[in-house]
């Protein structure tokens, strides 16, 4: 066998195994997903959330409803590929902490929960630039950053949240473009 034969044969190897890849990966993220099985995890979302924005002097993501927000969000706003995502990101999650600390995520410690997630932070981070929003746009959010944005929405957006996490004025007067904060005020949720 020549020297370009074997090389051209590797090529086609590599190319063809690149393809079946491809076309599997393609077909787990813009498959049906599998809704019931968000439906199903409503305490598991729950405890992400409040392990992203937990209650302090201030109500947690949980007592301000976030988790039926996040699966209605996904269910009814969400694209195809990031639905996928994030179920496969769920899935890891629940093998990751049993593996991790031989429990589920609800029966870990908030430490443990914390190191999870932040886990998860890290392998989620898209790439930075022009690739990246091409990452998001063909091929979905991760499951950290889909969780982590619908948290955020959903808690700034609930009535505890916009009342008591947030300061909240109906009216708040005129338009002062740039004031400095005072000492342990809160961020506005009015603009």
């Amino acid at each position: 066998m020549n020297r370009r034969k074997a090389i051209g044969n590797i090529i086609l190897l590599t190319g063809g195994a690149t393809i079946v890849v491809s076309s599997y990966k393609g077909y787990q993220w813009f498959k049906k997903p599998d809704i019931d099985f968000i439906n199903k995890q409503k305490q598991l979302i729950e405890a992400l959330a409040e392990t992203i924005i937990p209650k302090t002097d201030t109500p947690g993501a949980k007592e301000a409803g976030v988790g039926e927000i996040i699966i209605t969000l996904l269910k009814e706003c969400t694209p195809r590929p990031s639905q996928n995502r994030f179920i496969e990101g769920l899935k890891e999650l629940i093998n990751h902490s049993s593996s991790q600390f031989n429990k589920s995520y609800l029966d870990c410690s908030s430490e443990e929960q914390s190191i999870v997630l932040r886990h998860f932070q890290k392998s989620g981070k898209p790439f930075k630039g022009i690739i990246g929003k091409v990452q998001n746009k063909f091929l979905g959010k991760s499951f950290y950053s889909t969780l982590s944005e619908y948290t955020t929405y959903g808690y700034c957006t609930s009535e505890l949240g916009a009342t008591q996490g947030l300061s909240y004025v109906l009216i708040p007067g005129r338009y002062n473009g740039c004031i400095f904060l005072e000492k342990n005020q809160k961020t506005w949720a009015t603009s």
